[in-house]
């Protein structure tokens, strides 16, 4: 069974396994926490995800934001972030939800099934009428993810598309 599930406690050892795993930065998915250390992912990383769920502790220009990880079964395959508002930077260029998936699970679906209930929970979460998101024009198979789970182009700049799914 393929489902989100938001970063909790009791999963820590599958969360920090899959979080240490993925790289800082791979076609456009940022990963500041690549390579931490298991008590740093413990003590700050970790709490800090479920605290900005919350809204709280939330560094000034950043906005609450749900991490929920992507399980097939009892492992994960997969990262997604919803961003529940957005500022004016975040309309112009992550969006709303931004998503990961583990290198050894690529291209085996799981990128749009996993959008597809990201923005399910999305629309529980966000007040606009369309969720934002953008892609790098070097992951035209994350773009075909996007066009598949009803986004369509936007607008675009020389290393981005900005694609909208409409409610």
């Amino acid at each position: 069974m393929i489902y989100l599930k938001e970063a909790n406690l009791e999963d820590m050892e599958q969360e920090y396994e899959f979080i240490t795993n993925t790289p800082a930065d791979e076609n456009g998915f940022t990963n500041r926490e690549s390579g931490c250390s298991k008590e740093d992912f413990a003590q700050k990383i970790l709490p800090g995800y479920i605290s900005a769920s919350q809204g709280i502790g939330i560094p000034e220009g950043y906005v609450p934001q749900t991490q929920f990880f992507l399980w097939d079964g009892d492992k994960i395959v997969g990262l997604f972030r919803i961003r529940h508002y957005l500022t004016e930077a975040l309309a112009n260029g992550a969006g709303h939800i931004g998503y990961g998936i583990g290198r050894e699970y690529r291209g085996k679906g799981y990128a749009s099934l996993g959008l597809k209930l990201a923005v399910e929970k999305a629309w529980e979460i966000i007040p606009e009428d369309e969720i934002y998101l953008s892609v790098s024009k070097k992951n035209p198979a994350s773009l075909r993810v996007q066009m598949k789970n009803g986004a369509y182009i936007h607008h675009e700049d020389e290393e981005e598309f900005y694609t909208r799914i409409r409610r």
